[in-house]
């Protein structure tokens, strides 16, 4: 009698957990829960190394806009007359030069306009790793809660098998139960303890592939909640598709790259227009000796000011780059289109995955509580009379099953949330 009290006490206690599971997403576990989570994300925000190549690479790029901007070095040299050149004045020595080209007004801002775009650019590739980094950290948190769920609710069968087993050897005793009750229990123990086996080995795995997200030590352990809060889209579907197409970091990158041509073009127009060329040319002049020239003529320097522009005589290649440019914006914005295309299909899979995981939730805990209360029954009968052994091991996995499958379920829903705010580029 005393058996069958604890076997009715184990059932009330899976169905009294069931309640408090219910009723710990609106208490002060699901924050601090949520909290772990966002110190988690973080963290891999802090310390992931592919987020810290892309953002490096943005800061690169944006090194680049001065680079582009500034004018042409001086261009200097010096030149010494190995045979001095006669002149009237006297020969001369050396030669000192200085150039400068500066591009036609504007050249340099479209010039620093087209490196600004392209930094623009890198700066969305960084964004979107940071969203998809978030995705993929909230992911693989969700799996671990589900593996140490398995793995929970795997011990808590396996003490219950024992329990019945220490049951039908009493019913075996009494000449109520045959000897095969104890075989199937033992069968069932065998391969709960190797699928046990199995989640820990998972959840090693598990844990090692989200420490490496966030680039700490593979030992270090994480918080898993006891409970998994319920996540949702408070938005409804159009808002939803709207918001992925203005704020979706491919999107917005593939803006940038528009721009980034709708610049170029701009800059290629300007090519027309010459470059000026300001010079200095400085002659240095050795005196004669025994000369009839005066005082202010012999050995006088000779200096020489040049004034140039650039001739873009070959418009044949200028053109070709206009072209190019502009046939590249068209070529981007095509890239939209179907970039845009595909969102809406990726989208329309996890928003019908997210309500399938809604229906299987509000399923599964009405099968859940049918099952214990079946379980319930059954396990009265089987104490009294030993009878409908088989059954009441279906209806025990049948319980396991469906506890699994609710925390299944609330997985899924919560990485549907995650996926859709990767897709609004959160």
């Amino acid at each position: 009698m005393k058996i069958r009290e604890f076997i009715n006490a184990k059932i009330l206690q899976s169905a009294i957990t069931i309640i408090i599971v219910a009723f710990a997403l609106t208490t002060s576990k699901e924050v601090s829960s949520q909290y772990e989570l966002n110190q988690y994300l973080i963290t891999a925000a802090e310390n992931n190394p592919g987020l810290k190549s892309n953002f490096y690479a943005y800061m690169a790029e944006m090194e680049k806009i001065p680079q582009v901007g500034g004018y042409p070095d001086l261009k200097f040299a010096f030149g010494y007359f190995i045979q001095p050149v006669e002149t009237r004045v006297g020969p001369q020595r050396a030669k000192l030069s200085m150039e400068q080209k500066f591009p036609w007004f504007g050249m340099l801002n479209s010039r620093e306009d087209v490196a600004s775009a392209r930094a623009q650019s890198f700066y969305q590739i960084f964004k979107e790793s940071k969203s998809k980094l978030y995705y993929e950290v909230k992911s693989a948190y969700y799996d671990l809660y589900f593996i140490e769920k398995s793995i929970g609710i795997s011990v808590e069968n396996i003490e219950i098998l024992n329990t019945l087993l220490q049951l039908s050897l009493t019913n075996i005793e009494s000449g109520s139960s045959s000897i095969v009750d104890e075989y199937r229990i033992e069968m069932e123990i065998n391969d709960l303890e190797n699928k046990l086996a199995l989640l820990r080995d998972t959840k090693h795995e598990y844990t090692i592939r989200f420490n490496r997200l966030l680039n700490i030590s593979e030992k270090t352990s994480i918080t898993i909640p006891d409970s998994l809060w319920q996540a949702g889209l408070t938005l409804s579907k159009e808002t939803l598709i709207d918001s992925i197409q203005i704020n979706n970091h491919e999107i917005k990158e593939i803006d940038t790259r528009i721009t980034t041509w709708e610049k170029k073009t701009h800059s290629a127009q300007k090519t027309y227009n010459p470059q000026v060329l300001l010079g200095l040319d400085y002659t240095f002049v050795d005196k004669y000796e025994n000369s009839n020239l005066s005082l202010s003529e012999n050995g006088r320097d000779a200096m020489l000011v040049k004034v140039g522009v650039t001739i873009p005589l070959y418009g044949k290649k200028y053109n070709a780059l206009i072209r190019e440019t502009e046939l590249q914006v068209k070529k981007e914005g095509f890239s939209k289109n179907e970039k845009l295309n595909r969102l809406n299909v990726v989208f329309e899979k996890v928003f019908k995955e997210y309500n399938d995981s809604l229906r299987r939730l509000k399923l599964f805990e009405k099968q859940y509580n049918l099952a214990s209360r079946s379980l319930n029954v059954m396990m009265d009968r089987y104490a009294t009379d030993g009878r409908n052994f088989i059954e009441v091991l279906r209806m025990q996995k049948k319980m396991l099953s469906y506890d699994l499958k609710l925390d299944k379920a609330r997985t899924d829903i919560n990485a549907s949330v995650a996926f859709v705010d990767y897709l609004m580029g959160k």
